[in-house]
């Protein structure tokens, strides 16, 4: 049975059948990194709002409603069923195929899986929607659509706390069909906090620091389910007993769906999801219903709470027959209002959507009920803002499949977006590096992975970076032990954790006070890093020049931060030369790989940000002339950049490509050895290095890296010998493939010229992720074994850096 009359889902998603596994999914590279499994599906929820995730089984499994942590474990509860009955025979389930492995709901029937040549629908993700189309089990054809309120240049829905689910029913036979939808959702306010309210921070295995979070899982005391309703819509609120003030955890749920003529709603307030689950299921499975039980009494200790709404697709009556050729559309939504973010201890933020709503806690049925009213017009904007993409005939369907899905991380990477303020007119924002590495907003991997974000929210990026500069000239002395070490079993020196002038790594850590206490990670002492102050620079001209070049005010802002910073990173130029060396402790991105004197990758991108800083102080000097001090740090930097171009020129090139460094006598080709070309080109300054010669080495990387690693069905491996061979079979960081950088070597490729080779380069590392079980948790690295490394990575987002390049 096909769905020809179901909603037009665009060609180019993802798509899994339902239920259908993984014979060989990559697997964790390091025990101690977070390896969920395959099953994952899109999120849904609003930036920073916090979200949830449902996979391609039907379960829902992602809980990343707490910001910055991360839970993933199948509710049974939470739940879509399907009643359906005709002249001859009925049938129900539960549409997960996923049955409970802890014994509860036995009551109930679950979705089944056929074999694959025959299937049971199937689940497709394009991100922010995604669908299920089901299959030979039901007669009536049935699709639900799910989605969150996120498009391009939205900064209100696109913070909100809700999923709308949005189902299509049809009668393709010649005879009646009765059917029956219902959704199932447990009260889990209270839950999504940490019950340790000052962690302590360890260092982890990996050198990384980490803490523990225990969330407050199944402790429901005092919750209750309340029956709402208005003349055209209908919900249950899931609520908890007030307390005397708001923390973390509290609020409301709510699933609520919209009256109609033909439907009649049917309601149980209070059922137990460790039972049976037979309270609700015995009456759906025989006709639909629910027996419109009401309890709001809240919940004594130690017992859990579950709510449920039955709504018959289509009918007049409890068993209206849906008639032969019919179709009928039914909205379900699903909102939470959970307003607070706690960092550390008494550290609390308020998230963007209460600046729409308010900050009681009390807001998941204003907030379900404007979504059922909205829905329509948010899914057209989301189709008018991908339309223009999606109707381009010159990019392959793969690639806007990962264009628009690599998108899930402004979601669910465990995403901060704070209330607004008069200092922050549209609130703070930021994204984790990933989950194993929880700290936001890594600046050497935003380099890349920002992208998305500056071509889609341009004012939130423009948040991110004014929070670096504020952060630049901040202190802390806090004394840390550097992870590194104990890895490499060395002892470890004593580093303090920031110093004035330096660039911070990260924006800080949920369990601390993000925006606030920066450079959280302690692998490395950053603060002898040479990439992160020129990464500054030219983030800071990349958001000026690619948003109208016209926010001034931006750049005033910036200025003393990137005066101080590249002050500060002249300071490791110890030969006079013009360029920072590096130290040869990996000090830098690739912070497990050693380059010692000057580098490729940090000295060209000292060149461009030089550049950068001169074209900044070009505009500055139009709108402040007469401006001295100005005038002077200009021409500074322009001595800088007249002695640093040939010196970069002279100790690395070697007639086919620029060596890793000048001193360790290396030859491996390095895949991003070009990237300050890269940006220079992209930001209009003059080439860093002459053309011809960034042609040959982007030849020599694309031939080396790619073609002759794997056979160039893995992606560009980070570093390795002209002949693609390892330089050192051990080492770990070389031989990785990252995704972000693959995309931005890529982008790289397009903007020299070489589209084709872009493409099958950037395809081979879209099919490893999108076909071996990595998709909604890209990670940062995957290996030739088949292993990842730091899944729900941030630089994956550099896919729209090819995208930008194209136009």
């Amino acid at each position: 049975m096909t769905n020809q009359l179901s909603p037009k889902i665009p060609s180019c998603t993802w798509s899994r059948p339902i239920g259908l596994g993984w014979d060989k999914p990559y697997t964790v590279r390091y025990a101690s990194n977070i390896d969920d499994g395959p099953w994952h599906g899109m999120p849904l929820g609003g930036f920073g709002a916090g979200c949830i995730g449902r996979s391609s089984r039907g379960d829902f499994n992602l809980w990343h409603i707490d910001g910055g942590e991360h839970t993933f474990k199948n509710i049974p509860a939470c739940q879509f069923s399907v009643f359906e009955s005709n002249s001859t025979s009925s049938q129900a389930y539960a549409l997960s195929t996923q049955a409970p492995d802890d014994g509860t709901l036995k009551a109930w029937q679950w979705y089944p899986t056929l074999p694959a040549t025959q299937g049971t629908g199937n689940y497709h993700a394009l991100y922010p929607r995604s669908w299920f189309v089901y299959e030979n089990i039901f007669q009536a054809q049935l699709t639900c659509e799910q989605f969150s309120p996120i498009w391009a240049g939205n900064y209100q829905e696109t913070s909100y706390p809700v999923a709308i689910f949005l189902w299509n029913a049809h009668n393709p036979t010649d005879a009646p069909i009765t059917l029956s939808i219902m959704l199932t959702w447990q009260n889990m306010v209270g839950w999504f906090t940490n019950a340790l309210k000052s962690p302590e921070v360890r260092v982890r295995d990996d050198g990384s620091p980490v803490y523990e979070y225990q969330p407050r899982w199944g402790e429901s005391q005092g919750n209750y389910n309340q029956i709402v309703e208005n003349p055209q819509q209908f919900g249950c609120v899931l609520g908890r007993v007030g307390s005397d003030a708001l923390q973390e955890g509290d609020g409301t749920w709510c699933i609520a769906t919209v009256k109609h003529p033909q439907v009649e709603v049917f309601h149980h307030s209070r059922w137990n999801p460790d039972g049976t689950g037979d309270e609700v299921w015995q009456s759906f499975a025989k006709d639909g219903s629910l027996p419109n039980y009401i309890d709001a009494n809240p919940v004594a200790e130690g017992e859990q709470l579950g709510a449920a709404m039955a709504t018959p697709a289509a009918g007049i009556a409890l068993r209206f027959t849906l008639q032969p050729g019919e179709t009928l559309e039914i909205p379900f939504v699903l909102a939470w209002d959970l307003p607070i973010t706690e960092f550390a201890a008494g550290v609390d933020y308020y998230r963007r959507y209460t600046d729409f709503f308010d900050k009681s806690g009390n807001n998941a049925w204003a907030i379900a009920s404007t979504a059922l009213q909205e829905y329509q017009s948010w899914r057209s904007q989301i189709q008018a803002w991908q339309k223009p993409i999606l109707d381009r005939e010159d990019l392959p369907n793969w690639f806007k499949m990962a264009l628009f899905n690599e998108l899930y991380d402004l979601t669910s990477g465990g995403t901060l977006w704070s209330a607004a303020s008069e200092l922050d007119p549209i609130g703070q924002f930021a994204v984790l590096e990933c989950l194993d590495y929880r700290w936001y907003e890594s600046l050497d991997v935003r380099l890349y992975g920002s992208f998305a974000l500056l071509m889609l929210f341009p004012e939130l990026e423009k948040s991110v970076m004014r929070a670096f500069a504020r952060a630049i000239p901040q202190s802390d002395d806090t004394p840390r032990i550097i992870g590194y070490y104990m890895t490499i079993k060395a002892e470890s020196p004593i580093a303090v954790r920031k110093i004035a002038g330096a660039t911070p790594h990260d924006l800080g850590a949920p369990n601390e006070h993000v925006w606030q206490k920066t450079n959280y990670t302690s692998y490395q002492d950053c603060n002898l890093w040479k990439d992160l102050g020129s990464d500054f620079v030219l983030q800071v001209y990349r958001d000026f020049l690619l948003t109208g070049a016209d926010d001034v005010e931006f750049l005033a802002d910036c200025w003393d931060a990137i005066v101080q910073t590249l002050d500060y990173l002249k300071t490791f130029d110890l030969d006079g030369d013009g360029i920072p060396e590096n130290s040869g402790a990996p000090d830098q991105t690739f912070d497990d790989w050693r380059l010692q004197g000057v580098s490729a990758y940090c000295g060209g991108l000292w060149l461009a940000a030089l550049e950068s800083a001169i074209a900044i102080s070009d505009i500055l000097l139009t709108y402040q002339t007469g401006d001295t001090a100005l005038a002077a740090q200009k021409s500074t930097y322009e001595t800088w950049l007249q002695q640093s171009l040939p010196i970069y020129q002279e100790k690395l090139w070697n007639g086919q490509y620029y060596k890793l460094d000048s001193e360790s006598g290396s030859d491996v080709v390095m895949a991003d050895q070009l990237c300050g070309q890269f940006y220079a080109r992209l930001l209009d300054l003059p080439d860093i290095v002459p053309s011809d010669r960034a042609l040959s080495a982007l030849k020599t990387v694309y031939e080396a890296c790619f073609l002759k690693f794997c056979n160039g069905e893995l992606g560009a491996a980070n570093g390795v010998r002209p002949d693609g061979s390892p330089e050192n079979p051990k080492a770990t960081h070389p031989l990785e493939v990252w995704t972000g950088i693959n995309f931005g070597l890529a982008a790289f490729l397009v903007q020299m010229g070489m589209k084709d080779e872009a493409f099958k380069l950037t395809q081979a590392v879209v099919q490893q992720i999108y076909d071996n079980g990595l998709q909604f948790r890209t990670p940062e690295a995957i290996t030739a074994d088949g292993t990842f490394r730091a899944s729900t990575y941030l630089r994956a987002m550099a896919i729209w850096g090819i995208y930008l390049v194209i136009n």
